[in-house]
């Protein structure tokens, strides 16, 4: 096949599934690298479209892993160049308050972003959430847990196992541990 076929061809087959994926996830979501360059995103929302129609009531309408539970999906906001951190398995999103997720962003296995906790007197109720927020190009290790109410500046690497208990809005740092605090500085600050 010539490149000019191929090219029309590839064409062709994105627009083809990007109308039918139409049907289970919003139009906006279908768009950006992982639909135009990479195109691994139409193998994520047809491996999730089953997933997808159970998620309905949690208002997730992009391409999720069975293996991410995700609560209140209407208060997740994210840039599409961040679609791949639904991908991974074991992912818990708690979106009784915002959580706004942003560019090119990489989360790992297993980590938790938590905006509400139970109430100490009775674990039946919730305490009063708080947003969660995550700047451009932060990287959250295995095993992470960010909690209520933190802000993580733009080039923030969380490590592995670290639960983010306080803020770190100047970002451009690596933080460890339990609580997380910094253990090194990154250029660009």
């Amino acid at each position: 096949m010539s490149l000019i076929k191929k090219i029309i061809y590839t064409k062709l087959c994105s627009i083809f599934l990007k109308k039918v994926l139409s049907i289970f996830y919003k139009k906006e979501y279908l768009t950006g690298k992982y639909f135009d360059e990479k195109r691994m995103g139409f193998w994520w929302c047809i491996r999730s479209i089953p997933y997808i129609l159970k998620m309905r009531r949690q208002k997730v309408y992009w391409p999720v892993s069975p293996s991410v539970n995700i609560l209140g999906g209407e208060k997740i906001k994210f840039d599409n160049s961040s679609l791949n951190v639904f991908q991974n398995s074991g992912c818990y999103f708690q979106g009784f308050e915002n959580i706004k997720i942003g560019k090119n962003v990489w989360i790992a296995q297993n980590v938790g972003i938590i905006t509400a906790n139970h109430d100490l007197k009775n674990p039946d109720l919730h305490t009063p959430g708080k947003p969660v927020s995550i700047g451009d190009k932060c990287w959250i290790g295995m095993n992470s847990v960010i909690l209520p109410g933190v802000t993580l500046g733009e080039n923030t690497v969380v490590g592995a196992g670290a639960v983010v208990t306080k803020s770190f809005e100047a970002g451009h740092c690596v933080v460890a541990g339990n609580p997380a605090k910094i253990i090194k500085q990154l250029q660009g600050a």
